[in-house]
């Protein structure tokens, strides 16, 4: 990769410098290792575009491995689910590979450990494991069993093997250092006994390996130059070398673990058990609930793999955990959506407008721009007629000065048509407004060239002809949680901070030309944000969710976007100060996407 082509992020530096050193550019090779325990979240979708980005970058090969060493969680759903995500995203792998392909191997390599005293079979629970093993400030002492001969190590371990035990009656622990300063090398667990159901292996194992174990194996068996993972994986390098050391052929790639950090998201959780919590105690409707933070979530709420991915790029790659305001995603889906998603109308608040000197009987088709952002623009019909929706807030009876919309008395212009003055209302016998009379200027109509059409007044309103009104339920989504952070308080639970107003399902109106929608299409419904078709829609019934709005309105009282997304110069300052650039360049993009200078 040209070094001229982009200024490198920390982790391209490491591989451009093992390059240097001597690693040959075939040698290459990432991957995304996953657990089929749950589903993908915007997390795994960082780290998705991370290593499938190097390997684009390096056209090197990414392999799609699945760390399935713990049946008592995962199931086959996640790894159908997984894939979808992957592919959805825009990623292809080279390798479907499975931890469990390895089993074998693990077990052989296992073996040879006991017999050169590296490893052993303990009795202990892992209560009783505890106290022994020490503490960050104080020394762990031996296991009772560390010093038990080959032989009877090797005899415990093969009917661990052959379910000769219950669970927890054995573990298996390499044998490393009681003293060291990092815990995890305190002779850790390689082996435990399961008896559950495996969904590739099925029964043929009852004893697992743990991760530490299995993964840094399965790096170096599938010859994995880099292993990129989050920072709290940090303490675990030294018992990864470690494993290698036993194991590593020089003629071999030996593969290199670097940590980056996690990129959390404001105002949801990306923990995958709670998100399972919030599935199980039915706080969402389900994995892809369009509130969720997981990738099926987010696809069904109406994101794009392009507007994920452009996330992905802008937050960069940083050393530090940071949390990252999840403006910046909605940033992303709107900038991407504003390119590609047909403009229609559609009223979610329904009031009825009647215009009394418009023939009755009388429809017209008017055209209508799908999309000014196209490089070559193309229209619609739209029907017009004598009796309309507009929205409810669109019309004050007595309206102040600086209300741009209709009033009685005042001239607003119906988009893609005509201007109307509002003339009189009708009440109900509570006093509700169930009428809006008004007249229209019929020498007005958009684009006809007349005088009258091009006219200024003081605002343009969205509106569906009722004759051609098509009913949709419209679910209008806000964040899950209202505290940004709400799985950081100690003292209280994450599930104290849902939202209770983050679902809201209204009855609206949409023009005709939404008849034939499919799942996942996307609209800007004018002048209320993008939604994009779901898939409980069918022939009988349209139903719709609010993606995002065409601006961030959340606890901003009124404020413009970009002072959502921008930091002070002070703040700048500080990252770059802090040799925290990524975080710098994460605003500079926002605030000035075209620029090269990041």
């Amino acid at each position: 990769m040209s070094t001229e082509e982009k200024s490198l992020n920390f982790i391209e530096q490491i591989i451009e410098e093992d390059l240097k050193n001597g690693l040959s550019q075939d040698k290459l090779r990432f991957r995304f290792p996953p657990e089929p325990n749950g589903y993908l979240h915007i997390g795994h979708a960082s780290a998705i575009c991370l290593n499938f980005g190097l390997g684009i970058d390096y056209k090197a090969p990414v392999n799609l491995r699945f760390d399935d060493t713990n049946p008592a969680k995962e199931e086959q759903e996640f790894v159908d689910a997984i894939k979808r995500d992957v592919q959805w995203l825009g990623f292809e792998w080279s390798e479907e590979r499975y931890a469990s392909d390895y089993f074998q191997q693990l077990y052989d390599w296992t073996v040879d450990f006991i017999k050169q005293g590296k490893a052993y079979v303990n009795n202990q629970t892992s209560k009783k494991m505890a106290q022994p093993k020490g503490t960050p400030s104080t020394f762990g002492t031996d296991s009772p069993y560390r010093n038990r001969s080959i032989e009877e190590n090797l005899e415990l371990f093969e009917r661990m093997k052959n379910a000769e035990f219950p669970e927890g009656a054995h573990i298996l622990r390499a044998k490393i250092d009681m003293k060291s300063t990092n815990m995890l090398m305190r002779d850790p667990i390689m082996y435990r006994i399961l008896h559950k159901y495996h969904h590739r292996t099925g029964d043929a194992w009852c004893i697992y390996p743990m991760y530490d174990w299995a993964h840094g194996e399965s790096d170096y068996i599938e010859q994995i130059s880099h292993s990129f993972c989050t920072l709290e994986f940090l303490p675990h390098r030294e018992l990864y070398d470690w494993f290698l050391d036993q194991i590593y052929d020089a003629t071999k790639v030996r593969p290199k673990q670097r940590e980056f950090a996690r990129r959390n998201l404001s105002h949801t959780v990306v923990s995958k058990r709670k998100l399972l919590q919030l599935v199980k105690e039915n706080h969402v409707t389900g994995w892809d609930d369009p509130r969720m933070s997981t990738i099926s979530g987010l696809r069904r709420r109406g994101y794009t793999p392009a507007s994920i991915r452009n996330f992905a790029t802008t937050i960069g790659i940083a050393k530090r955990d940071n949390l990252i305001n999840v403006s910046v995603l909605e940033y992303c889906v709107r900038e991407d959506l504003n390119k590609i998603a047909p403009r229609v109308m559609a009223v979610l608040d329904p009031i009825k407008v009647v215009i009394t000197n418009y023939p009755e009987g009388k429809e017209e088709w008017l055209e209508a721009e799908n999309n000014p952002e196209e490089e070559q623009v193309t229209y619609r019909k739209v029907p017009f007629s004598r009796e309309l929706y507009i929205e409810r807030e669109d019309f004050l009876e007595e309206a102040p000065a600086k209300f741009f919309r209709l009033s009685i008395g005042k001239e607003v212009r119906l988009k893609n048509a005509y201007i109307i003055k509002g003339e009189s209302v009708i009440k109900d016998a509570q006093g509700n407004l169930t009428e809006i009379h008004v007249t229209y200027d019929t020498d007005s109509l958009s684009g006809s060239g007349t005088e009258a059409s091009q006219r200024k007044v003081s605002g343009t309103l969205h509106w569906v002809s009722i004759p051609h009104a098509i009913e949709a339920e419209v679910r209008v989504y806000d964040r899950l949680f209202i505290d940004e952070a709400p799985d950081s308080h100690k003292e209280k639970d994450f599930l104290e901070f849902v939202n209770p107003e983050s679902l809201k399902v209204v009855k609206g109106f949409v023009e005709p030309s939404l008849q034939e929608a499919k799942n996942e299409d996307k609209f800007q419904f004018q002048r209320l944000g993008y939604f994009t078709v779901d898939k409980d829609s069918g022939a009988e019934k349209l139903v719709f969710n609010k993606t995002v709005g065409l601006k961030d309105t959340w606890e901003e009282k009124g404020k413009k976007e970009e002072n959502i997304l921008m930091a002070t110069q002070k703040e700048i300052n500080k990252y770059v100060k802090e040799k925290d650039e990524t975080n710098a360049v994460v605003i500079l993009r926002i605030l000035f996407p075209t620029s090269k200078a990041h």
